[in-house]
């Protein structure tokens, strides 16, 4: 968003912060439980939609930073007439996600069933204050896709390139882990507010230590080829609660946009058989039949049964059939209708 830097700045920012930073927005960020269906109806549509990288995209330096209501939300100015929110870290740790589990040695600390994780729920890839980075655009290698390779896990997605070429912080976050460890070689795990972890491998340089807070875009490091590698590439990989799930659920690498702000995480897929590219078509099949189910239910209608009531009644009261009521009710035409019980007449 631009604006012109004169003294309407103020008016504009202070009428777009007391706008939307209220609790419930500056709490959007926790999982929250909703099928996709009703993420449709009561999720904004630009939470729908994909974003670029990066979304606050200045060369120049910040000129100033402004206070708003609340004492953790900044916003920076930049020389260019571009601005932004920003999110201070001793906000952004209260959360807890940067206490439980915490290890810098660890691939994975969770030590967590599946079973104890929820068939779905949706986590909020970024809101309004936040910024989105794609680690390193490109076209991701033919073998190096989420999937089984060679009889073995692989976790993540292989993105080629130079030896050098810059490594982004894809959200802004805390590093768990800096360190050069087995596969991986270099390797950067870092935790989002989300409860998201993001994962660099095989890394020519570590910029980063753990402990440091980065935010979105940050250079955190270089590519090369570290580690169990055949040739220069980033290693990327996502993960919640331990569970690597693929990349390309949340962003198309070949464009570096972050397909949505609201992510539908499932547990399926956590298998490693469960590739975006498969199982995609898949997906918006299911979208459209839960959306076909949710028209069908609110179509619905009861009536509750009288003293008096027959199914002939009831059915040309409410323009059926007395063969549509027992198809929809599971009933015969000799069921004994009990007054005060509803039933099914649409």
């Amino acid at each position: 968003m631009r604006v012109k830097t004169n003294k309407n700045i103020f008016i504009v920012l202070f009428v777009c912060l007391t706008g939307f930073l209220s609790a419930d927005k500056l709490s959007a960020m926790n999982p929250v439980r909703i099928d996709t269906s009703r993420a449709h109806l009561v999720i904004p549509r630009p939470a729908l939609e994909s974003l670029p990288t990066p979304l606050v995209k200045s060369p120049t330096d910040p000129i100033d930073t402004l206070d708003t209501v609340n004492e953790f939300i900044k916003v920076i100015l930049y020389a260019d007439n571009t601005w932004q929110y920003y999110k201070t870290p001793e906000y952004q740790q209260v959360t807890g996600v940067f206490d439980e589990y915490w290890s810098d040695t660890a691939t994975n600390p969770y030590g967590i069933q599946q079973s104890e994780l929820p068939e779905s729920w949706s986590i909020w890839l970024v809101d309004e204050l936040d910024q989105y980075h794609c680690p390193f655009i490109g076209d991701i290698h033919p073998r190096g896709k989420f999937g089984p390779r060679r009889g073995r896990r692989h976790q993540g997605v292989d993105l080629p390139l130079k030896t050098g070429d810059p490594i982004y912080a894809t959200f802004t976050g805390k590093v768990r882990m800096s360190k050069y460890i087995g596969g991986f070689g270099n390797l950067i795990v870092i935790r989002h507010e989300n409860g998201i972890e993001t994962f660099y491998g095989h890394l020519s340089k570590r910029y980063v230590e753990a402990g440091d807070w980065v935010n979105a875009g940050d250079v955190i490091g270089l590519g090369g080829s570290s580690g169990r590698s055949t040739g220069p590439h980033l290693h990327f990989e996502t993960r919640y609660k331990g569970f690597a799930f693929d990349p390309q659920w949340i962003i198309d690498f070949k464009t570096g946009e972050l397909r949505q702000r609201l992510f539908l995480l499932k547990k399926k897929f956590f298998n490693i058989y469960s590739n975006y590219e498969q199982d995609f078509e898949d997906e918006i099949k299911n979208e459209e039949e839960d959306k076909a189910e949710d028209a069908e239910k609110a179509a619905m209608k009861y009536y509750t049964i009288r003293s008096g009531d027959s199914l002939s009644k009831i059915a040309r009261n409410h323009g059926t059939t007395i063969k549509e009521l027992c198809r929809l009710n599971g009933i015969s035409q000799n069921t004994t209708l009990k007054i005060g019980k509803k039933i099914r007449v649409r």
